[in-house]
């Protein structure tokens, strides 16, 4: 007699590890640019930010320049790399056409998400590690929340690495692969707060900053560092989740439609 209750689908463990362990293989062999290349950046935006800035602005909010600019260099580097790591993890083999390898085989576009995009979030959960412990080396830091400092970085290493993969599918080419972060993620960061506060500005800017959903992301950063911030602390984590939601609801229909995915 045969049952009527649905057979509930396994997760590929498998699977995700192949896919995981590849991403993360790639990286290794590219250390240099991988790993090496944040963190000299992040030495040179201190020697730049931190001395010539930092001489003429002593303190923000009662916290000195050069430890006030360390969750914002974290957090450029963060939406930088997550994006970077995850469209050129999916993109480059839809360039060369193994992707659609990938797809034939027996497994769930969900299990695909998770090993492209776990790589890419773990990529950029080192970095920011990385990152912050050089800072560490030029300032003195002290994090008042640990746990929800770490809460923070993994939720926006995810998060940004999703809209990274999304990048990835919807780029056909190269140059379309840039275009969104180096004119649109790169600006957004550098005017959401990430070396000043947005409470230096005049009113009218504050209030446009505002619409800079950036400014939230960094602004929850710091808090977990400085417990000063420019928002509240539940809005910056609703905005995290909200964002989130809609990669995750955007990847969903990419797969379902198939959209820059079916030759």
């Amino acid at each position: 007699m045969k049952s009527d209750t649905p057979k509930v689908q396994r997760i590929n463990i498998h699977a995700i590890k192949v896919i995981y362990q590849y991403e993360m293989l790639r990286a290794w062999e590219t250390m240099l640019q991988s790993f090496v290349s944040p963190i000299i950046s992040t030495a040179l935006y201190f020697v730049v930010f931190g001395s010539a800035i930092g001489s003429r602005i002593q303190e923000i909010e009662g916290i000195a320049y050069g430890t006030f600019i360390v969750p914002g260099l974290i957090m450029l580097a963060l939406l930088t790399q997550s994006i970077a790591n995850a469209s050129f993890g999916i993109f480059f083999p839809k360039f060369t056409g193994t992707v659609y390898e990938v797809m034939s085989a027996p497994i769930s576009f969900i299990e695909i998400i998770i090993g492209y995009v776990g790589a890419a979030a773990s990529k950029s959960f080192i970095i920011g590690l990385l990152i912050l412990a050089t800072a560490n080396l030029f300032v003195p830091l002290d994090i008042a929340h640990p746990v929800w400092m770490m809460v923070f970085l993994i939720l926006t290493c995810i998060t940004f690495s999703l809209f990274g993969f999304i990048i990835g599918l919807w780029a056909d080419n190269f140059e379309k692969l840039q275009l969104i972060p180096m004119l649109v993620i790169t600006p957004l960061v550098f005017l959401g707060g990430s070396f000043y506060s947005i409470n230096m500005l005049p009113p009218v800017w504050q209030t446009v900053t505002l619409f800079n959903p950036v400014v939230y992301l960094i602004s929850g950063f710091r808090w977990s560092f400085f417990e000063v911030s420019d928002v509240s602390v539940g809005i910056s984590l609703s905005i995290i989740m909200v964002f989130l939601g809609l990669c995750l609801l955007t990847v969903w229909w990419l797969f379902k439609t198939g959209y820059r995915l079916k030759q």
